[in-house]
């Protein structure tokens, strides 16, 4: 996300149209990564596609203010249509991406009346029961989603017909850092524009907007599809990079989950979300590592840690850190 800067822009804050300095600074250490830990790229990878299914989310609750407990049913949905897709012999990962964000998306799109209307708690309530739903449905489909067991007999196409899927993992972590670079950017340049300006005046005061003639219900029901869109984008990567899709891709966990990563990023502030996920991704891997049993409990500390000593979390931090940097 781009520093937040004081140019006044019709009583609102507007974001600076330049890239966080902090942006140059994380693609040179993912680049770095894959030629100083060749030997983890697959963990390099997962980390990605976190980072990417954690800007989606942000964007829905950072810049339109809608909280959700289900954001995972697009990240599953965008997983099994590529992977369903695959195994029909759609194999080619380009459409295998293309058509996780269109099923998501309309998905998104036919839920988009009933989630953008209400308050908190209802959206609460509301995406955690239509969560439930898919998750059971795709449970009961065995013969399509593979129930409890999953996908995992389905073959992906080398990308561009060129770059075959290798054992170590290097094409796979290409492949997820240049779909990564044109999320980043795909989001910036929405939340920099009218667009995203207006979802930040309706999380500030959804009840001024409609007075200055911004059409609120529109706004959030495209914030609403674009969020799913590219949740569905992070869940056909993920599909694709493990050669895997499961009913854990939809659950509550990985929805609560992906609410703890932002809230541990900074909620609004796409540099600080995309450290934050990066950081979560690390830590969580470090402490399952250690503890295979008791992970959980030190990702908690972690986390409690964070709120009280990060406030704003980690995109609060860059931003305090830029502002000290303008005054040196």
């Amino acid at each position: 996300m781009s520093a937040l800067n004081p140019i006044s822009h019709g009583g609102l804050s507007k974001p600076a149209l330049s890239f966080n300095p902090i942006t140059p600074l994380i693609f040179a250490a993912l680049i770095a990564s894959y030629f100083l830990f060749p030997n983890h790229l697959a963990l390099a990878t997962q980390i990605l596609v976190l980072m990417i299914f954690a800007l989606s989310y942000d964007l829905l609750q950072g810049h339109a203010g809608i909280v959700s407990l289900g954001h995972a049913v697009f990240l599953g949905l965008g997983a099994y249509g590529s992977a369903i897709l695959a195994r029909w012999g759609f194999t080619d990962p380009l459409f295998g991406l293309m058509a996780g964000a269109s099923i998501s998306a309309l998905v998104a799109l036919v839920l988009s009346p009933i989630v953008v209307r209400g308050s908190d708690f209802t959206r609460l309530l509301v995406t955690l029961g239509v969560a439930s739903l898919i998750h059971e449905a795709a449970n009961r489909m065995r013969d399509l989603t593979g129930g409890a067991d999953g996908l995992a007999d389905f073959e992906v196409a080398p990308l561009l017909g060129l770059f075959a899927f290798d054992f170590e993992g290097r094409t796979a972590f290409l492949y997820a850092l240049i779909v990564f670079a044109f999320v980043y950017a795909a989001l910036w340049r929405v939340t920099t524009s009218p667009f995203g300006l207006a979802l930040r005046g309706i999380r500030e005061n959804p009840r001024r907007m409609p007075a200055i003639g911004s059409p609120v219900a529109r706004h959030l029901a495209v914030s609403y599809l674009l969020s799913g869109a590219i949740a569905g984008v992070g869940g056909a990567l993920l599909a694709q990079t493990s050669r895997f899709a499961s009913l854990d891709m939809l659950g509550f966990e990985r929805s609560a989950e992906i609410v703890m990563v932002v809230t541990l990023g900074g909620t609004g502030h796409i540099a600080g979300v995309s450290i934050g996920a990066a950081a979560f991704g690390l830590v969580k891997d470090a402490l399952s590592t250690v503890s295979p049993r008791y992970w959980q409990l030190g990702l908690g500390i972690v986390l409690m840690a964070s709120v009280f000593l990060a406030r704003g979390g980690i995109g609060g931090l860059i931003e305090r850190f830029c502002r000290f940097g303008r005054r040196a």
